[in-house]
């Protein structure tokens, strides 16, 4: 039976996990979600040694990448191990809103992020860049409803983003796919302003104010969103992974998200 280890069972490793497991896998994880805790070393040497394939969702921090600096050198002795770790297209810093694909050079503001991307890399795993990740129970839609919405007056600013389920459809196909950087991104780079009046005109309710940061009282981490501009290709994925996001911008995405609400459970 093919066995995934997951390390830290997040969103999108929740939903890939769920898939997984419908189609007959054996899952395993850590995390808050998961069925060990990251720690528990015998636990973990013991899930590894049964895995088919290690999937990595856990982010790096200031000293480095937490799963390689505990577990590293144990999952590169399996030369037979499939390795995946999600990244982040961050590492590619702001471009001031050019395309960028995998070939562009790594320059991110978070070295720790560059550095756990290019250490996954080189240890032979499938290193899959995502841009903003949204679906059931996490979306515009929710952002709205909760009234925590905003347009900011950023009229050049663009985004990428991509749907949780063709994060996993990603994934799936790059268990047959050569080694190296994939970015998952639906077609549609735009403005998160785009995005917001759009789930807003979905439910029937206004559009927010538009306002200039300061006056919006952003956090640090969503100042630091809008910091950076890009449009995110992703042929790559499509050439060498067979890969379609099925979401293919923001507008099929957000229906997909409104239809789960009714029809399925939220993970």
């Amino acid at each position: 039976m093919p066995t995934l280890f997951i390390f830290g069972l997040g969103y999108a490793a929740g939903h890939i996990a769920n898939t997984l497991r419908l189609q007959g896998w054996d899952v395993l994880s850590t995390g808050s979600a998961g069925a060990m805790a990251f720690d528990d070393i015998a636990s973990v040497r013991l899930g590894l040694a049964s895995a088919t394939h290690v999937l990595s969702s856990v982010p790096p921090v200031a000293d480095g990448d937490p799963v390689l600096d505990a577990y590293g050198d144990l999952i590169t002795a399996r030369r037979d191990l499939w390795l995946g770790y999600l990244s982040s297209t961050g590492v590619y810093g702001d471009t001031g809103g050019a395309w960028v694909d995998e070939s562009a050079p790594i320059k991110g503001r978070r070295g720790s992020r560059n550095d756990a991307d290019a250490e996954w890399l080189a240890r032979g795993a499938r290193v899959f860049r995502l841009p903003g990740i949204y679906g059931p129970g996490r979306s515009a839609l929710d952002r709205v409803r909760d009234g925590k919405a905003h347009r900011i007056d950023l009229p050049d600013q663009i985004f990428s983003r991509v749907h949780v389920d063709d994060i996993v459809s990603g994934v799936i196909a790059g268990f047959k796919g050569p080694t190296g950087a994939y970015n998952l991104s639906d077609d549609l780079p735009c403005s998160q302003n785009s995005v917001i009046e759009h789930a807003c005109d979905l439910l029937g309710l206004p559009h927010p104010p538009l306002q200039t940061m300061e006056a919006a009282n952003l956090s640090p981490m969503a100042r630091a969103f809008y910091a950076e501009n890009r449009r995110v290709a992703n042929r790559k994925a499509k050439r060498l992974l067979s890969w379609q996001p099925l979401h293919s911008d923001f507008r099929a995405g957000l229906a997909s998200c409104l239809a789960a609400e009714t029809s399925s459970p939220i993970f």
